[in-house]
């Protein structure tokens, strides 16, 4: 993509902004990391708007304090510094317990005892599409228990809203997903739900993250809604960095770390300008300084 002209955003763009740079401690931040991060900056500082550092370690079993220390100091020395928090969702039990306690009176909850290979056996996996809950449990009256999770009941709607680079979308959540679970049966509460009640609660209300999670949008609008949200975030999704063989960065994948960079000598200023420019957000790899991520989002 060429060099963004916040000009042909700015329309579907809040004004003054409160948008969030939220990574998981499940590993060390890469430099896809970064390219999100120069997005969220960088269109905040544009827009007069603000960013909130959320640590979404609602993954219990993956997150480790030792990333998340790692994931703070890495984003110090690239000079990227929030204007609020940093926030944790561990800290947010009571809050996520009380909004699934306010669904379960309105009737709109119920326990599922299904694991994911009893989900893919009766919905059939189909390559390249998400399994469908296909709703095993939505009639069987099971009571809450150790091995059980719990699940939103979802209308057959369809989700209309405007990305500001992708333009008109449509989704229709209940066939994507099925109805959509909210807490597993660890105990942990999904991503699907501790973000949208994050975002509600918090008052983000831009959404700037990578193009892997647009699927995600329609149901977190739907669930938002049946939340009281009535006006969603604005959503953005951005390109993703890919390796040369087409496959998306990833910590699983062991792709170059900024921990490496750091060590290898890298200045920061040259990791987030190899960022911009590998993006497509500069038209080339030139160092840039934290200040001068606003700039890369001008008027024309």
């Amino acid at each position: 993509m060429p060099p963004v002209a916040l000009g042909a955003l700015e329309a579907r763009l809040p004004r003054a902004p409160l948008t969030r740079f939220a990574p998981s401690p499940t590993g060390y931040l890469h430099l896809g990391h970064v390219v999100n991060a120069v997005w969220v900056w960088g269109l905040a500082r544009a827009l007069d708007g603000r960013v909130l550092l959320r640590i979404e370690d609602h993954d219990r079993g993956r997150c480790r304090p030792e990333y998340e220390e790692a994931l703070l100091e890495d984003l110090a020395w690239l000079g990227l510094v929030p204007d609020l928090g940093p926030t944790r969702q561990r800290d947010a039990a009571t809050m996520y317990l009380d909004t699934l306690a306010a669904l379960e009176q309105r009737g709109l909850v119920y326990t599922c005892d299904c694991s994911r290979r009893d989900i893919a056996r009766e919905a059939g996996d189909v390559p390249y599409l998400e399994t469908r809950y296909p709703g095993r449990c939505r009639d069987r009256g099971l009571s809450p228990g150790v091995g059980r999770g719990q699940r939103l009941r979802l209308e057959e709607t369809v989700e209309r809203f405007m990305d500001p680079l992708l333009g008109e979308q449509e989704q229709a959540p209940s066939f994507q997903c099925g109805d959509l679970l909210l807490r597993d049966r660890h105990g942990n509460w999904t991503y699907q739900f501790a973000v949208v009640v994050d975002d509600l609660r918090q008052g983000v209300d831009l959404v700037v993250r990578g193009a892997d999670l647009l699927s995600s949008t329609g149901r977190q609008i739907a669930l938002g809604r049946i939340l009281g949200r009535d006006d969603p975030p604005v959503y953005l999704h951005h390109p993703l960095l890919h390796r040369p063989d087409g496959a998306k960065l990833s910590k699983a994948a062991g792709d170059t770390g900024i921990r490496e960079l750091r060590a290898a000598g890298v200045p920061a200023s040259e990791v987030l300008g190899r960022a911009a420019g590998a993006a497509g957000i500069t038209a080339d790899a030139r160092p840039i300084g934290a200040d001068d991520l606003p700039g890369l989002f001008s008027r024309p």
